[in-house]
């Protein structure tokens, strides 16, 4: 089972997963909507910074959590 599988199936069967996805879909939104704009002023910048941090937070705790079930499926088998 490939990574873009084990994703599908996370977000279907997967509270945390789903929750945590989500936020990334959020801060990607709220990103491109900043990288819209031709000038950002100092609030803006740091706040496209923390979101660009949180994105990655994010989706390293949904590697994770694909790691995991990989884990998983390896010890069932």
């Amino acid at each position: 089972m490939d990574e873009k599988e084990i994703k599908e199936l996370l977000l279907q069967e997967n509270e945390e997963f789903r929750k945590l996805y989500q936020e990334h879909q959020k801060c990607e939104q709220e990103l491109a909507e900043l990288r819209a704009r031709q000038f950002l002023p100092e609030t803006e910048r740091l706040k496209e910074k923390e979101l660009k941090k949180k994105k990655l937070q994010l989706k390293d705790e949904m590697y994770r959590l694909i790691e995991e079930y990989r884990q998983r499926m390896r010890h069932d088998v």
